[in-house]
């Protein structure tokens, strides 16, 4: 443990894979998944294959994760010897955990905690708790990790692409991106986030192999000029396309180390459906 006995906390929807949650002894809380048959954790009590599986006949909503279950992962966290927390959320503006955080851990007393709205999606956010677990390694003091992690917001950045635009749709999460599309079925925008944290289309193409090769050319483009980068490849059910666009990935981006790559949560794969394929660079210097 740290000096100061700090801890790190993310979401589920950060995406930072269960290995690496253990690895560098980050917490995280799940969010839920609500079927009409039931409720679920998310990537704890279901996982992504079985929310694909079921996507044809139901469409399940998601939900952020309630006061009582904040408050017993804080618990833990303090039972364990830390008194102090910094949490990295998924956008404020695509899921209302970061403010539920927020609030919980104003009333929390027992802790002195920093919560950090990432501004973005998936391993976006997922790879700004993994810097700041690099940090603590350091024994970095907390104010100075807070201050570190959150200035490095703008330079962790999500580039992803989707077989189909229906989730987005019927989930209301697709805004300025249906507005750009309008109904060419076969035209498939580049996802990211904006300085805001919304989902934007930053670039399209017509077809499946032209999107991802437009993607890795955007990711490119966002870490040319910086020597160190961190990277992650990500997929929706789309494991048979992945290894091949690491490999690309490598090629394009050399200067970078692909810290993580696997599957998206369950609770995002709601709302992208199967297909996805993605990039996050974090840009070091």
């Amino acid at each position: 443990m740290n000096k100061e006995k700090i801890a790190i906390l993310v979401d589920s929807g950060s995406d930072v894979p269960p290995e690496l949650l253990e690895r560098h002894h980050i917490f995280m809380i799940p969010l839920k998944i609500l079927f009409n048959e039931g409720e679920y954790l998310d990537g704890l009590t279901i996982d992504a294959q079985e929310v694909y599986r079921r996507l044809p006949n139901e469409i399940p909503k998601t939900s952020l994760p309630s006061g009582e279950q904040v408050v017993s992962v804080l618990d833990q966290i303090y039972e364990q010897g830390y008194r102090k927390v910094l949490a990295v959320c998924i956008s404020g503006n695509l899921s209302g955990t970061c403010n539920m955080l927020r609030v919980v851990c104003e009333d929390y007393e027992k802790l002195e905690c920093h919560v950090i709205d990432s501004k973005n999606i998936s391993i976006g956010s997922g790879m700004l708790a993994l810097y700041a677990a690099q940090l603590l390694e350091e024994d970095i003091g907390f104010e100075e990790l807070c201050q570190k992690t959150e200035s490095m917001i703008g330079n962790s950045k999500v580039f992803f692409c989707l077989k189909t635009l229906e989730y987005l749709q019927k989930g209301g999460r697709i805004g300025k991106i249906a507005a750009m599309l309008g109904s060419a079925i076969s035209l498939k925008p580049i996802i990211s986030c904006n300085e805001e944290g919304n989902y934007y289309p930053m670039a399209k193409a017509l077809g499946r192999v032209p999107s991802i090769k437009k993607m890795l050319e955007l990711a490119q483009k966002f870490a040319d000029d910086c020597p160190k980068v961190m990277l992650a490849v990500m997929h929706g059910g789309a494991s048979e396309e992945i290894e091949s666009l690491i490999n690309e990935v490598k090629k394009k981006i050399p200067q970078g180390v692909i810290s993580v790559r696997g599957q998206i949560s369950p609770a995002l794969g709601v709302h992208t459906g199967p297909g996805l394929v993605g990039i996050c660079v974090l840009r070091l210097n």
